[in-house]
């Protein structure tokens, strides 16, 4: 287990990839020789090994240091890791998009998977929302950087992370209790307990946390009436372990998990009004009062940097409703070890998922009654099976592995669109008022008011793969690596609509087919808006159409790598992989639209990698590099254009750059870290190949989105005994990135890259933690005050165009802001 020298001697190495003394928990071939405090041990490679020795840039972060770092989820791991980043916009379930060397898939679309695989205790979690419960009682996080599919299996082309809670200790009684308090009225109460049932043989462990917040967004009406917040966080989770452990050395670890969530996710704040919006014609006709209400209005210039930027500061958005998600979902995970003579081991690892969620949003972001989601309803199990069979040969010159995996997921989401009485008021404002307040209720005879669709999404998905990874020392110091996997990928899905009441557009239809003289683009487009359409489109009629497809693909994965240790301890590597992740199935209404292919490809990167690590000045400075070189092959994109959902693949994009990571102890009390990523993530200038869709043809030569060119991270840890009994620290963080992009696209499609897209680029940015402590010198107890993000940086996530608000080169444009300023108070108790 991490010793208290341990723990606070890394100081700040969390953001480094040689944090704190990480030991493996996992048992059988996984576990942890006997360390020094200054070797960190991980299993990147399914094995227990010194994270220096491992041929692969990883960041290794103790459980110890995500406290440290107010680190409480998957998304704030960029606080830690300068290579990763996460974003998030409206939904809470199926939103988050992780990113690693500037690579990662655009969610909103819950037939998208993850670029950057989640593994907790060895089993794959399939959406970063399912991941998302609170970091607690965790043992370490590993970040995997670059295609990780041989040992790791499907869908990590950029990375993975690899999460390990800690397990019982069959030997000791112990646990502890966290208790925090901080501005937006932020309470969390955490504790563990483990208690040995059999001394050295069973043992119980039990986990539990809550978390409560107010939002940090104000939502108003359009009188500038404040109707609630968003972002607000209501949540806990229990997880029960038991581990076992036999006298022969079998080794049995069972979890249980259990959690909910009431989160308030997620408003938009408007930074650009649209044409519509600033000619009078949206105030006159809606009644919105925007343009003079100075907490929502938003800029009126594409230019005006400032004004938006003003706009984010006030954190505030329009809305008719706050944004509300109810999440609960529970699981099982099962790890068996069986030892196969003195030097091999059999290892299962065996998971059952169920994962439901049902949320309800504004999603027009007016303040009106237009176009709500009333109900979303999503549902996805998932259980997985790995098989492992390794171990060691020729005096451990040879270290083998075998296996082979078996996945099956359900998902069903079902989606209850409406539009409201304020929906004809806005359609005369986004048509100039030239067919008057109400064109379709004058077009079609109908008042939109009341439309409903219910809408339902499906998808059955079957993976199976086998693989092998092997190690092999040629000569003292000298290792290559092979790694193969054969992976067989099967989805079914579709879309059916269960119900729909839109008369506007069968009247508008009708009126067209007996050869009124009105403008059928209006009518389709408006009358027929898709997300509430009735499903009769047809290869000529572009409305939605239920639809049933099948995706299967297979590819060979594989991985090849040199290292040589020249000198104790400093270690050089080369390696090259071939990543994969798999296609599938765009589970939208509008997929379909005029008989479009609702699949989308799968995605491959052939990566290289060099690298060297080093402990230098007697351990005293440990310095890590790696460049790297990725080509991906028909990246997967989903944009949401402002009226629909698109799916699609680039041929080519490219991310490429360095990576340093240094941690500096010039004594026992003081300990430095540093690092800095550049990475060079693009859509190279032709990256288009031979596709003529403006979607892609445009973004060539821009760079991806949320990948800024520069990251650093600088930190600093001092520790200092305080008399006899306590002990105080202090902790501090700068994290500061370059300019980034934050829209799918840069400029309007089909405008040639001529007319860019308003507020894409969020300027480069510094934010800076804090954290100061005292406590026993045992660590029975501890008190912290901490600061995350205290200067008060408002950055932009994702930037979009506003749902249905203007025209092409001028809509309107929103962002999801990451938050602002927190603090607050921590006290820890251990027994």
């Amino acid at each position: 287990m991490t010793r208290k020298l341990a723990a606070y001697a890394a100081g700040l190495m969390a953001c480094s990839s040689f944090t704190a003394p990480a030991f493996a928990q996992d048992g059988g071939a996984e576990a942890a020789p006997e360390q020094d405090d200054n070797v960190i041990v991980v299993t990147a490679t399914r094995r227990a090994e010194n994270i220096q020795d491992v041929p692969i840039a990883v960041t290794a972060v103790t459980g110890g240091q995500l406290d440290k770092q107010g680190v409480v989820n998957v998304q704030n791991i960029t606080q830690v890791s300068p290579s990763f980043s996460t974003s998030s916009a409206q939904i809470a379930s199926g939103s988050v998009v992780l990113r690693i060397r500037g690579v990662g898939t655009t969610s909103n679309n819950i037939g998208f998977e993850s670029a950057v695989g989640i593994f907790v205790d060895g089993a794959y979690q399939s959406r970063p929302g399912i991941a998302l419960s609170e970091f607690v009682d965790i043992e370490r996080v590993e970040v995997l950087r670059g295609p990780q599919g041989t040992l790791f299996g499907r869908n990590t082309s950029a990375g993975a992370l690899n999460i390990t809670t800690k397990a019982p200790d069959l030997s000791d009684f112990g646990g502890f209790v966290n208790a925090t308090y901080g501005n937006y009225n932020l309470m969390n109460v955490q504790g563990a307990v483990n208690a040995p049932l059999i001394e050295d043989t069973l043992a119980l462990r039990v986990t539990g946390a809550y978390r409560n917040r107010d939002g940090y967004i104000d939502i108003l009406n359009p009188a500038g009436t404040k109707i609630g917040e968003s972002n607000t966080i209501d949540q806990f989770l229990v997880r029960s372990q038991l581990g076992f452990e036999s006298e022969g050395g079998v080794k049995v670890r069972l979890i249980g998990d259990y959690s909910e969530s009431s989160n308030g996710c997620c408003s938009p704040i408007e930074l650009l009004a649209a044409r519509t919006e600033t000619n009078g014609v949206f105030d006159l006709i809606s009644g919105d009062p925007r343009g003079g209400n100075a907490h929502v209005q938003p800029a009126t210039n594409p230019f005006d940097q400032t004004a938006a930027e003003a706009a984010m500061d006030r954190l505030t958005a329009t809305a008719n409703r706050p944004p509300l998600a109810d999440v609960n979902q529970w699981g099982v995970t099962g790890e068996i070890t069986i030892p196969f003579g003195d030097n091999a081991d059999l290892i299962y690892i065996g998971s059952y998922r169920d994962f439901e969620s049902s949320e309800n949003y504004d999603t027009d972001f007016s303040g009106l009654d237009f176009f709500d989601v009333d109900n979303l309803d999503t549902n996805i199990t998932t259980m997985t099976h790995e098989l492992r069979l390794q171990g060691e040969a020729f005096g451990s010159a040879l270290q083998w592995l075998i296996g082979g995996y078996y996945s099956d997921e359900e998902i069903e989401s079902v989606t209850d669109f409406s539009l409201g009485a304020d929906t004809d008021l806005l359609y005369g404002a986004f048509v100039g008022g030239i067919l008057g307040p109400a064109p379709i209720q004058l077009l079609t005879g109908v008042n939109p008011a009341g439309t409903t669709a219910t809408n339902r999404y499906s998808q059955e998905a079957e993976s199976w793969s086998i693989f092998t990874h092997n190690v092999l020392e040629v000569a003292d110091g000298l290792k290559f690596t092979v790694g193969l996997r054969y992976s067989d990928e099967t989805k079914t899905g579709g879309y059916n609509q269960l119900a729909n009441n839109n008369p506007a557009c069968l009247s508008g239809l009708a009126r067209l087919n007996a050869g009124a003289p009105i403008p059928a683009a209006v009518v389709i487009g408006l009358g027929c808006f898709g997300f509430t359409a009735p499903a009769i489109g047809t290869a000529t009629l572009p409305l939605p159409q239920q639809y049933n497809a099948t995706f299967s693909d297979e590819e060979l994965i594989y991985t090849g790598k040199v290292s040589y240790e020249f000198e104790a301890p400093v270690t050089a590597y080369a390696s090259f992989t071939h990543g994969y992740k798999a296609g599938g199935i765009n589970l939208d209404v509008t997929a379909a639209v005029a008989g479009a292919d609702p699949t989308f490809l799968s995605e491959t990167v052939d990566a290289y990698e060099v690298g060297i690590k080093a402990q230098l000045i007697d351990d005293a400075v440990t310095l890590n590099i790696a460049g790297f070189h990725q080509e991906f092959a028909n990246l997967q994109i989903l944009e949401f254009t402002g009226a629909a959902f698109q799916t699609f693949n680039v041929p080519e994009a490219i991310s490429s750059g360095v990576e340093i990571e240094s941690v500096i102890r010039p004594d026992n009390n003081l300990t430095f870290n540093l690092g800095l990523t550049y990475t060079n993530a693009r859509y190279p200038e032709d990256c288009a190949g031979s596709v003529t869709f403006a979607q892609v043809t445009e973004l060539c030569g821009n760079t991806l989105t949320n990948a800024p060119d520069i990251v650093a991270i600088a930190g600093v840890n001092y520790e200092r005994e305080i008399g006899s009994s306590l002990l105080g620290f202090f902790n501090g963080q700068v994290r500061t990135e370059s300019d980034r992009r934050t829209s799918t696209q840069a400029s309007d499609p089909g405008s040639g890259g001529t007319i860019l897209l308003p507020f894409d680029v969020q300027d480069s940015n510094t934010k800076i933690n804090l954290r100061a402590g005292i406590g026993s010198i045992d660590e029975t107890w501890t008190f912290e005050v901490w600061g995350v993000n205290i200067t008060d940086e408002i950055t932009r996530g994702v930037t979009f165009n506003t749902t249905l608000r203007g025209n092409p080169g001028y809509s309107a444009r929103s962002a999801f802001v990451q938050e602002p300023a927190t603090y607050g108070a921590t006290v820890r108790f251990q027994f």
